[in-house]
């Protein structure tokens, strides 16, 4: 027991240095089948894992905003059953970040 609450006093710094911010992604699939979640990594690093749960593949294009910083802009092409992670840093601290993520399905 005594080693486990050290293992936790231990661990308690870690959760402190969490990111914590607001993560909005809006998606615009235009038919794709492509799942999109955002996600905070730092204070000034956020991420967006897509995977293209669909039967072909899509070409998506990933915009990502901090405020008056200017935006970022990642891009991705995923064939069936593939995933991607695409991360942005920023030079500020996110206080929101915004994500817009635009995909279009492949011949």
């Amino acid at each position: 027991m005594n080693k486990l609450c050290c293992v936790l006093f231990a661990a308690l710094p870690l959760t402190a240095l969490a990111a914590t911010y607001p993560v909005e992604v809006e998606k615009q699939m235009n038919g794709a089948e492509v799942s999109a979640s955002g996600q905070a990594i730092d204070y000034n690093l956020g991420g967006l894992n897509l995977y293209n749960y669909g039967g072909t593949s899509a070409a998506c294009t990933v915009v990502f905003r901090n405020g008056p910083e200017a935006p970022r802009t990642r891009r991705a092409t995923l064939k069936p059953g593939e995933n991607a992670a695409l991360t942005s840093k920023f030079n500020n601290s996110i206080l929101r970040l915004r994500i817009k993520v635009t995909c279009e399905p492949q011949e």
